[in-house]
């Protein structure tokens, strides 16, 4: 993956002069109640529900990436969701540039890329450029603009090669790329990455951190989840730490020092769970 353009990229942002926090959470909730398979003729399932969020509130401003870390299940991606309008919140309520998603999500969908880490709308047999042409009308992307945007996309997202390849060949890496390419062809004032780099090598991860960067520096606002310690500490200005659907923490990546171990530490410190015991330890290393 290349460091994107400054002048490609720049070209694709909607830049604004408002200095109002682009992205508002106000005290939002998620709750998923699940019933039992088939009116549970065939098992024991009984009916409840999981509490995703509980009365979260934060904000986003332009420019900022927004880290938020935590374990599986601590609401993450739901939050993400929510920013983009593929839920809706129980309660509270999520502004984008000033456009509620529950009052207004037309709006908020034209301001905002996501890319989900288990994403599987592609056309496996469609090419990398042939999916994003599609995506590109789907999102009313101006027909003139498209050829443009397609090609500095797959550039930045090391794809230029692969661009007439079948998804259907493409290897788990090279599809988290295409998910990445997708949220940032639109050109979005918002853009939602759900564990970005879980399937990439060390350097296509290293250039995509630094792509991050130039995009804050370009106007973009990123909320990046991750249960990653070193990604956290490499894009970051803040983490909001999750646990167990609350909000426990929100501060500066360099409040407390931004080294890798510095975050892990603060993690164990501030949510009780102990370190080299728990499933976050295990799987986020020093290591993208």
């Amino acid at each position: 993956m290349r460091i994107p353009s400054a002048t490609i990229i720049q070209s694709l942002q909607p830049r604004s002069d408002d200095v109002m926090d682009r992205v508002v959470f106000e005290s939002v909730r998620k709750v998923f109640r699940h019933r039992p398979a088939l009116f549970n003729w065939l098992g024991n399932e009984r009916t409840g529900e999981t509490v995703a969020l509980r009365a979260i509130s934060f904000s986003a401003k332009p420019g900022e990436v927004l880290v938020l870390l935590g374990a599986n299940g601590s609401g993450k991606t739901t939050a993400l969701k929510l920013i983009s309008t593929m839920l809706l919140p129980d309660a509270g309520s999520i502004r984008v540039q000033g456009c509620d998603t529950q009052r207004a999500g037309g709006c908020v969908r034209k301001q905002v890329g996501i890319a989900v880490a288990t994403e599987r709308s592609f056309f496996p047999r469609l090419s990398a450029r042939e999916n994003l042409e599609f995506f590109c009308a789907l999102d009313e992307v101006p027909r003139r603009e498209r050829g443009s945007r397609i090609e500095a996309v797959l550039s930045d997202t090391g794809l230029s090669e692969q661009s007439n390849t079948l998804v259907m060949k493409f290897s788990s890496g090279m599809y988290q790329r295409l998910g990445i390419a997708r949220a940032l062809v639109k050109g979005p004032a918002v853009l939602l990455l759900d564990e970005p780099t879980r399937s990439l090598d060390a350097g296509s991860t290293a250039h995509f951190w630094a792509m991050l960067r130039n995009l804050a520096e370009q106007d973009t606002t990123i909320l990046l989840a991750t249960h990653n310690f070193a990604e956290a500490a490499a894009v970051g200005d803040r983490l909001l730490l999750l646990h167990r659907g609350e909000l426990v923490a929100d501060r500066s990546v360099a409040a407390d020092g931004n080294s890798v171990e510095q975050i892990r530490s603060f993690f164990f410190r501030v949510t009780g769970d102990g370190e080299g015991h728990s499933e976050f330890e295990q799987r986020a290393g020093n290591l993208p």
